[in-house]
């Protein structure tokens, strides 16, 4: 008989090729699972239609904390609740906004929104003339003897050239952020910010403000993207006209809240960590189905699959529903501490927080050999659409973890409808594809098989 002798390049040839397939296999049968059998669908319909808006501090809140750590409590080894105390603001009845005493049209109705963690107006509002500014230089240079005793409308675009959605966010955002208290300086007595959405609608887009410190807090609403171009238009024909906001919003005391904890156990190292999440807390506006349920149920969903396939991790396994990033992030900071206490070793950190749309790769924050060795896995991917792996970035409620030295890893979906949902009332169920959201899942469960087998060292 005749013995065959093997090079130890061509055996080590024939390992890789063995493993590449196992793992084309596993991958295979992870997206098979999930666009079958996956439960994170079903979970949003119940956590967008049933349970609702989810504002930190809310009975919505606390709904969606219960409904996910039960669902949970079905398939993962351990679920528990991770106490941390939560800013409540409530936003009241309904804002008006209307555009008064104007020499060509007389009253104009807007459609406007309280910005999250404004104060309000009361039930007399607020009314006075308005400027429109593009940036805080050219309200620096209008400068308190244009300013004061006025209401200053904030009227800079979406960059809408910017082909990544969030560049043009980014590039438009600190005037929602920052102008209330940049105009207070001033001594203006309220703000009007545009929208902070892509297209011409005719809904506010809310969203968070920060009141910096030592200077006067003046109330600040979004005016829908239309109704903001309607707002210059008439401004320059009737530069004396005079704008009237009503708000009702209110902060109270923090409120107890808690994050949702599920994990699986790893089998070899079970002292290391990946973690996948999304943020359980939405604005009030809406069902919070894009932002950022679709995360949670697809955090929920990784766990789920890993169940089903009988898939038992060489590492642990752990999905976190993170309370409060919309208004304070205090639910991801809170993660952090405890992580850091207890002296865990998170090996990865992996968060959806951008919509339940089609899957185009990940972003990731890490070093060098963590980013290649990700990026070694794209022929993997590849067949799955999952081809960006250039992007910088991971997650807001996965950041605080950033200074223990964990990877960050962002899930990337197409991004060029988000802001047209984004903290708005259109962000409901049935906005969300089925086969989008269960692609997303599968991509998230696919990278975390991926380092549960090989690490990232």
């Amino acid at each position: 008989m005749k013995k065959i002798f093997l090079t130890i390049p061509l055996f080590l040839f024939l390992i890789v090729a063995v493993a590449q397939t196992q793992d084309e296999s596993a991958i295979k049968q992870i997206f098979d699972e999930a666009l079958t059998k996956g439960k994170s669908y079903q979970w949003l319909e119940y956590l967008s239609t049933k349970v609702g808006s989810r504002l930190s501090g809310s009975p919505g809140a606390a709904a969606g904390v219960e409904f996910t750590r039960h669902e949970m409590e079905n398939y993962a080894d351990t679920v528990w609740l991770q106490p941390v105390m939560v800013p409540h603001w409530v936003r009241g009845q309904k804002e008006i906004g209307r555009v008064v005493n104007s020499k060509k049209v007389g009253t104009v109705e807007m459609n406007v929104c309280a910005l999250g963690g404004s104060v309000g107006t009361g039930p007399s509002g607020i009314s006075g003339n308005i400027v429109e500014v593009k940036d805080f230089d050219e309200l620096k240079q209008m400068g308190e003897k244009n300013i004061k005793g006025k209401i200053v409308f904030f009227n800079r675009p979406m960059d809408a050239t910017k082909i990544s959605t969030f560049a043009a966010y980014g590039g438009a955002v600190n005037q929602r952020g920052s102008g209330a208290s940049e105009a207070a300086k001033y001594g203006a007595i309220g703000v009007v910010v545009r929208s902070m959405g892509l297209n011409l609608e005719d809904y506010p887009h809310t969203g968070g403000l920060r009141y910096a410190p030592n200077i006067p807090q003046i109330p600040a609403i979004a005016i829908a993207t239309r109704h903001a171009e309607t707002l210059s238009k008439l401004l320059k024909a009737d530069a004396t006209l005079q704008f009237y906001f009503e708000t009702h919003c209110v902060t109270l005391a923090d409120a107890p809240s808690f994050n949702v904890i599920g994990e699986i156990k790893g089998s070899e190292y079970s002292d290391e960590i990946i973690v996948v999440g999304g943020h359980l807390d939405s604005w009030d506006l809406a069902q919070g189905a894009h932002d950022d349920g679709a995360g949670c149920v697809q955090a929920m969903d990784v766990l789920y699959l890993y169940k089903i396939l009988g898939i038992k991790p060489k590492r642990t396994i752990r999905a976190v529903m993170f309370m409060n990033e919309e208004n304070g992030l205090r639910g991801g900071i809170e993660y952090a501490k405890q992580a850091d206490l207890k002296k865990e070793k998170h090996i990865a950190a992996i968060e959806s927080d951008r919509g339940g749309f089609t899957p185009r790769g990940f972003s990731m924050s890490a070093d060098d050999a963590v980013k290649n060795k990700i990026k070694s896995w794209k022929p993997l991917l590849e067949p799955y659409g999952l081809t960006d792996f250039n992007q910088e970035g991971g997650g807001a409620d996965i950041g605080p973890l950033a200074p223990q030295g964990v990877p960050m890893i962002g899930f990337l979906p197409d991004s060029q409808r988000y802001f047209d949902y984004h903290h708005t009332p259109e962000d409901t169920f049935d906005k969300v594809s089925k086969r989008e959201l269960e692609l997303g899942t599968a991509s998230m469960a696919a990278l975390v098989y991926l380092i549960d087998t090989y690490g990232l060292k």
